[in-house]
């Protein structure tokens, strides 16, 4: 009897402290924010993923009538801002704003001081852009044909830029090299940026890029793009042909951009967030200024947003196997 008596105070204890914490936790996210929010972006200025943050950062502080701080944080493959994030609290006052490279870390760093599943909170998937691979004009090459035919020629072989070690441009540039059977020489930048200036100068050969990076280049004739690593063509380079067109069947590549926070971030500010930065990206304005960039706008929600990361953790471990890519 006292046993019974002792668990059922028990129980009776335990939904009380449910009942007390609930609003606390409601009032929590109908007050945040009340100070100013920082959102890590793991590149330096310039890029697609520090314009889509900066896009959504200043959107949100307009909503929120608090400042939205982007804060650069480049270096290792995205690693060092998501090093940050996942060790800082979950409290929504730090955003992590990154791309598909953060589920290709744990397979390429096998010693990070995170994980890159376990300590993030998913908030939202906002858009995937399709990559392209451009070379230098100087290169004479206007074809996939004509460009394996140039690699293959040079005793050294050719150089290939990325963002970053881990990147997603690094490894489709692995799988490239596998798949067409060529040699190229890997170049990590410390985002694409400065990848793309090095490509534009010819101290680069190639890369691929994001569409969004490089179609102004393509356009004016500063870059020549060779093939669009995509299912289709897209609208803003409708010239500019697919892999599959050119006989590489199958062969895809895009990136995607999120938002996440640490690990344990409340449900109730979680969905907040989400929900706001679902209203902004739906906005004509916005989403107008993604598709101009050669992006396809997602939009996801938190719970469709973890099962891609896990999706994408296993297809990028396959692929870091299949390739042999290794991290410098």
């Amino acid at each position: 009897m006292n046993t019974r008596r002792s668990s059922l105070r028990a129980l009776l204890a335990a939904l009380a402290c449910t009942a007390t914490l609930a609003p606390v936790t409601s009032a929590l996210a109908q007050s945040y924010p009340s100070k100013p929010v920082r959102m890590v972006v793991p590149y330096p200025p310039g890029g697609a993923t520090d314009v889509i943050g900066r896009m959504i950062a200043d959107k949100l502080g307009t909503k929120w009538g608090q400042a939205v701080v982007v804060d650069n944080r480049a270096g290792a493959g995205t690693t060092v801002g998501a090093e940050n994030v996942a060790k800082s609290a979950p409290d929504g006052y730090t955003l992590f704003e990154t791309t598909a490279t953060h589920t290709i870390s744990a397979s390429l760093y096998p010693k990070l001081n995170y994980d890159p599943i376990k300590d993030f909170t998913p908030i939202t998937l906002t858009a995937t852009i399709p990559l392209v691979l451009v070379t230098t004009p100087k290169i004479p090459a206007k074809n996939l044909d004509e460009l394996l035919k140039w690699i293959k020629a040079q005793p050294g072989g050719a150089s290939m830029g990325s963002p970053g070690n881990g990147s997603v441009q690094h490894l489709t540039g692995e799988l490239f090299k596998t798949k067409a059977g060529v040699n190229t020489v890997h170049v990590p930048y410390k985002g694409a940026a400065p990848m793309i200036t090095d490509l534009l100068g010819g101290q680069v050969d190639m890369a691929f890029a994001t569409l969004s990076e490089v179609t102004s280049y393509i356009k004016a004739g500063k870059l020549h793009a060779i093939g669009l690593a995509h299912d289709k063509r897209m609208s803003a380079v409708p010239d500019v042909s697919t892999f599959t067109e050119q006989g590489m069947k199958g062969f895809v590549g895009a990136t995607w951009f999120g938002t996440f926070a640490p690990a344990k971030l409340p449900v109730e500010l979680r969905d907040r967030i989400y929900k706001d930065i679902q209203a902004i990206v739906a906005t004509p304005e916005i989403t107008k200024k993604l598709e101009e960039m050669g992006a396809e706008v997602n939009n996801l929600a938190p719970q469709d947003f973890s099962k891609l990361i896990d999706a994408e953790a296993k297809r990028w471990a396959e692929a870091v196997k299949i390739s042999g890519a290794k991290v410098e």
